[in-house]
């Protein structure tokens, strides 16, 4: 069962992620306050102190006495609230949030102090294992180590010499024989002959026996040896003593220094490779909580060519190891306000463990707070992990080991160690010179003294002149010597005017079937937010992932904020009084874990574990396959291409040791707004398969490319009253917005028959006239011929006057219904007839008519 427990000296909260509650009720006989003193170490932890009256009424508090600090490795901190007279129940309730699986650091307390209550009626004997030696005290002071007490008791009791007991004992235990577990080695200083032995040491306080059965002894010292050299950037003062160059003089360490050579100058820093003595600005000491035994031992031991932790008092100290940094100094010729870097820190390290051993590498920043950058969980091989300093302060780096978080009173894991192989920190204003960098000089000329570069230029190493970056370009950071420290921008992007970063003006041309497609993505320069979800943890807590993302446009500067903060989504008031005790992130693409207020009874959202997963914008492109990323979005349905925008985050961490990238694919949807939505793939609801590689999908209006006039057509009107309307469409679909307007309709003069419709009509007029001209003339005509030939043919039957044919007779065989057929010859063409009428004689009286019989043929001439 989750819940607070006892833990001698102090009470320490769940390990798991439930909720669970301390809950003291108390009344007052007037105003007073309630102070108590904490520990409060990580931020999976959610962390309230609250007050209800009689009537489990939540007192009005602000949000600074509600929601409690974070403090660092081995610091207590001290929590004051006043209270109102009368009845007040006191609530220290947390809540872990186990999302990776960790278990989460408990919270501490005590010395847990109520004024303004009444005075008590009774005292209360001391527990077991305290003492008060004057009636009537205050409090009861803990037995020595060696001594135990029972309930009561006004002094402790000595334990045998084969019997041992820790501070705060209610009873002594027998001391165990000695093994490999009681001692530890050590590295002596060098002597004046530049010599070093390892020696071996008890644990102190020696607990174990080394006469009886079983024992062991410690070994043998071992030879000297002769002193490592000195650190880069000191020069051996004798055969004992290093000590840093002086100001402008560089060494390696093995040799004296000497002055850097024209046109350069000392590349100030910390190089710490060897490990004698521990540097002048590095301390160590170790902590726990529950027992000050290890407070005045070392926590790490220097040995040589590395730096180890300490044996400690038990395996659940925390062994600290400190290096302070008052500032950086930017060599001469770095412009200080473009610099997006001003110092690094790079340290090599290795874990050996058995147990659930951890390294947390911290950082506190002006001595604000310290806050883990990052830890490493069990046994890791030897690596090397580089932070980068992006503004310029006083930095406080620190490393702290644990071999186990859980309490015991025998010695299990003394043989854990995580070791530190080399230290160095770049720029650093208190630094030494291991080395010289080129520096820009005012002239050629020998003696010149270096001066500093404009913005956004870089060392000409033929003249030592400074000279502007090329367009597309910015400065790498590290360095400003040669072109090769201008570094090319990725595609789809531009450098600023300090060449300080690249960017996105939130604009994009791309080349589809020989057409041009050009996009405004002004419309998603503001941060855009997803919350995916809801996910819940092993307890059945629900909570949310929260994404920001900046995408384009203010000149290259991160505006996408993630806090760890205790946040009322409702109440700006909250958000203001609680602004002190935020840590925020400022980034490009962040996330953030976001617990509803119904998540576990809260009344406010909590917002916690912020990352970034966009540090640097690394370009813009329609294909993936070019950063080596897969498409996890279904493809379009839209017929336009999608643009991908690239984000990375190079700081390594424990699961992803090259760092986290992030796409955000942009695609064209008209059915959308133009801010659109944000979706992550269904394949992946967290928006990562894998916790290194982020893909989301922003649709929108705006993704579409910008409207051209090949987007739309035009439809022309009939021609009404002489006028012709034009009217312009979009072609559908649409795949475009914004861009050229649609033109306006437009009208013109038209003509209801054209020219050539005239023409055609006309030429055909004529011709109809023509043949009906013809017809009726020929149709004349030949009435005029049939009523002449009638007047022949009854003209020659009167009269007998006709010559005689060649045959009246019938054929044979003729039947008699063709006696009386007389017909006309063939038709005539129009040719023939108009021939034959213009071969007509004026005077001549008669015409030869062809008459056709079915046997014969006769001419009758008249």
């Amino acid at each position: 069962i989750s819940s607070w427990t006892p833990q001698g000296t102090h009470l320490e909260s769940n390990r798991d992620d439930c909720t669970v509650s301390l809950v003291y009720a108390v009344h007052l006989m007037k105003q007073g306050s309630v102070s108590f003193d904490y520990q409060y170490l990580d931020s999976n932890v959610f962390f309230e102190f609250f007050i209800q009256n009689d009537q489990c009424q939540e007192m009005d508090q602000t949000g600074s006495e509600k929601w409690i600090k974070l403090t660092s490795n081995g610091e207590w901190g001290t929590h004051t609230v006043n209270l109102k007279s009368g009845t007040n129940i006191l609530y220290w309730r947390t809540t872990g949030m186990l999302l990776g699986g960790k278990p989460v650091k408990p919270v501490l307390l005590k010395n847990i102090q109520i004024e303004g209550v009444a005075y008590t009626s009774e005292c209360f004997p001391c527990r077991p294992g305290t003492f008060s030696k004057t009636p009537g005290s205050s409090s009861c002071d803990l037995c020595p180590r060696n001594t135990y007490s029972g309930k009561g008791a006004s002094s402790c009791t000595p334990c045998s010499k084969t019997q041992y007991s820790q501070e705060g004992w209610s009873e002594c235990k027998e001391r165990p024989p000695c093994s490999e577990k009681d001692y530890f080695q050590i590295h002596t200083a060098c002597d004046s002959d530049g010599k070093t032995q390892m020696l071996y040491r008890w644990v102190e306080p020696q607990v174990c026996v080394e006469n009886v059965t079983g024992a062991v002894t410690l070994p043998p010292s071992g030879e000297k040896e002769d002193c490592p050299p000195c650190n880069p950037g000191f020069y051996m003062h004798n055969s004992s003593t290093c000590l840093p160059c002086p100001q402008g003089t560089y060494s390696d360490g093995t040799t004296e220094c000497q002055r850097c050579p024209g046109g350069t100058e000392p590349s100030l820093g910390y190089e710490y490779k060897w490990w004698n003595i521990l540097p002048r600005n590095m301390k160590t000491s170790c902590f726990n909580v529950g027992n000050s035994k290890c407070d005045e031992m070392n926590g790490w031991e220097v040995a040589g060519d590395h730096i180890r932790v300490g044996v400690g008092g038990s395996d659940n100290d925390y062994l600290i190891l400190n290096l302070r940094v008052p500032g950086f100094k930017l060599p001469t010729s770095v412009d200080d306000a473009s610099a997006t870097e001003f110092g690094r820190i790079t340290f090599i390290f290795e874990t050996d463990c058995s147990a659930d051993c951890e390294l947390y590498f911290m950082i506190d920043v002006n001595r604000k707070s310290t806050n883990v950058v990052e830890s490493w969980v069990g046994s890791k091989p030897r690596q090397a992990y580089t932070h980068t300093m992006t503004k310029n302060a006083s930095v406080s780096y620190t490393w702290a080991f644990q071999r186990t978080n859980k309490a015991s009173d025998v010695r299990q894991y003394v043989n854990d160690i995580a070791k530190i192989y080399s230290i160095t920190v770049t720029n650093a204003m208190d630094g030494s010179a291991s080395g010289c960098h080129a520096c820009a000089m005012m002239s050629q000329q020998d003696g010149s003294s270096c001066v500093p570069c404009p913005a956004g230029h870089f060392i000409n190493k033929d003249t030592n002149q400074c000279q502007e970056c090329p367009p597309n370009t910015f400065l790498s950071g590290h360095h400003i010597y040669g072109k090769e420290a201008c570094q090319p921008c990725g595609p789809g992007s531009k450098n600023n005017k300090e060449h300080s970063v690249c960017f996105n003006d939130c604009t994009f041309s791309h080349l589809d079937q020989n057409r041009t497609l050009t996009y405004d993505l002004s419309a998603l320069s503001s941060v855009g937010s997803i919350m995916n979800g809801p996910s819940f943890t092993s307890k059945g807590t629900k909570y949310y992932h929260q994404f920001n993302i900046s995408l384009c446009g203010a000149e290259g500067r991160k505006v996408a904020v993630c806090t760890d903060n205790v946040t009322d989504l409702s109440s700006k008031d909250l958000q203001n009084e609680s602004a002190d005790l935020n840590n925020f992130i400022k980034t490009f693409v962040c996330q953030s874990t976001i617990i509803p207020a119904d998540g576990r009874g809260f009344r406010t959202s909590l917002s916690s574990q912020s990352i970034s997963l966009a540090d640097t914008f690394l370009g813009e492109l329609i294909s993936l396959t070019v950063f080596n990323i897969h498409d996890l979005f279904p493809e379009s349905s839209w017929k336009v291409p999608d643009i991908n925008f690239f984000f990375r985050s190079p700081q390594p961490t424990a699961s992803c040791l090259n760092g986290r990238s992030t796409v955000v694919t942009l695609r064209c949807n008209p059915e959308k707004s133009a801010r659109g939505e944000l979706t992550v793939p269904s394949k992946c609801p967290a928006g990562t398969c894998n916790g290194c590689e982020f893909h989301f999908l922003w649709e929108s209006s705006s993704a579409c490319p910008l409207c051209t006039e090949t987007d739309y057509h035009s439809i022309e009107g009939a021609c009404k009253g002489g006028v012709q309307d034009t009217l312009y469409v979009w072609n559908e679909p649409k795949f475009c917005t914004k861009g050229v307007l649609l033109p306006n309709k437009t009208s013109a003069q038209c003509e209801v028959v054209s020219l050539w419709v005239k023409a055609g009509i006309g030429g055909g007029a004529f011709m109809a006239v023509l043949l009906v001209s013809l017809t009726c003339y020929f149709w004349k005509k030949n009435k005029r011929l049939e009523y002449k030939y009638s007047r022949l043919v009854m003209s020659a039957n009167k009269d007998c006057e006709l010559p005689a044919a060649d045959s009246c007779a019938l054929a044979e065989g003729e039947g008699e219904e063709n006696e009386d057929d007389v017909v006309y010859s063939n038709t005539a063409s129009l040719l023939g007839k108009l021939k034959a009428i213009a071969s007509k004689a004026d005077g001549d009286n008669s015409e030869s008519v062809q008459l056709k019989s079915s046997q014969s043929e006769r001419w009758v001439w008249g």
